[in-house]
């Protein structure tokens, strides 16, 4: 039996609220099937704050004996004393150890992927993102590893991920472009089973007027003439300010320049109606589209629905 394993992220956040909740939607099919990596006490404390009476089981491998009416949570050791206020230091831990056993396991047991929910970036190396983090350990390079934002009616995809905005320019080139095409094109494939079109938008304002030394007449243009060379359905660049009126409902999939370029009209007219992807790895990695929302913990109104709609894509991926 394929199991869906769910790291719970950051300790001080929405994540106990959002697993709750999540876990009293789910059928017994999938709740059979799922594995969280966590801590026993701390997720068992939370919970008993927040009032969720939900049974526990404590495992030690994912070889475990499952118990279907019950949260199986794979232990990662962790020290506390308030379960709402774990030292940045020993989150950080627990978030990596975390992160490296869902890894581990996926690649010595060829699991269909993991599911991670909302991390704070201060709690990774380098303040980097889970994309980042993973495609590292994969061992992926070329950037070939790609963030994917996607729910049924459009994906967008930033060529740059986490990087302050004064450092986009110098970190698009051709082959990342490229190859970030091609890897979603692939994956797009087969998971969804259908050919994507891709618009792709420049980085300036009204695309610099494609003045010769532009970024679009240096990099973006000849990307998009290489691609389609290589029968890739691509168009662009389309100019930045209009693409999210009307011209996106043409697209599959949108590729913006730099995170904000994307994620700000995308969550606009989705909210957080969407799941995080990324591909290229040595597997599936999903995530809520939203982050930790730390001024709302133990208020209790946290939507799971992006939580839901991660493991129903796993689920069935």
């Amino acid at each position: 039996m394929t199991k869906i394993i769910i790291v719970s992220g950051d300790p001080n956040s929405i994540n106990s609220e959002i697993i709750a909740k999540c876990w009293g939607k789910l059928n017994k099919k999938i709740k059979k099937k799922i594995i969280l990596i966590s801590n026993f006490q701390l997720i068992s404390s939370q919970f008993k704050k927040l009032k969720y009476k939900i049974l526990l089981n404590k495992i030690d491998s994912i070889n475990h004996e499952i118990l279907n009416n019950r949260i199986n949570i794979l232990n990662v050791k962790l020290n506390f004393k308030n379960p709402f206020n774990i030292t940045k230091k020993d989150a950080s831990k627990f978030v990596l150890d975390c992160l490296n056993k869902a890894h581990s396991l996926n690649v010595k047991n060829n699991l269909k992927g993991l599911i991670n929910c909302p991390i704070n970036k201060e709690l990774l190396p380098n303040q980097t993102g889970v994309t980042e983090l993973l495609a590292k350990k994969c061992k992926i390079k070329n950037h070939k590893e790609v963030m994917l934002i996607h729910n049924k009616y459009l994906s967008v995809c930033p060529i740059t991920t986490h990087i302050n905005i004064n450092k986009v320019s110098k970190n698009i080139t051709k082959e990342k472009i490229i190859n970030k095409v091609l890897t979603i094109d692939f994956n797009y494939r087969k998971i969804f089973k259908k050919k994507p079109r891709f618009g792709i938008l420049g980085l300036n304002p009204h695309n610099a007027e494609l003045k010769i030394n532009s970024e679009e007449k240096r990099i973006i243009i000849p990307s998009v003439k290489i691609l389609k060379k290589m029968k890739i359905n691509i168009n662009g660049p389309i100019v930045p300010d209009t693409a999210f009126i009307n011209k996106y409902k043409k697209y599959n999939i949108i590729i913006g320049m730099y995170h904000d370029q994307v994620l700000t009209p995308f969550k606009s007219l989705y909210k957080f109606n969407a799941i995080n992807l990324t591909l290229g790895l040595k597997y599936l990695r999903v995530s809520p589209d939203h982050g930790v929302a730390k001024d709302i913990v133990k208020k209790k109104i946290a939507s799971p629905d992006s939580l839901f709609e991660c493991i129903k894509f796993i689920y069935k991926n």
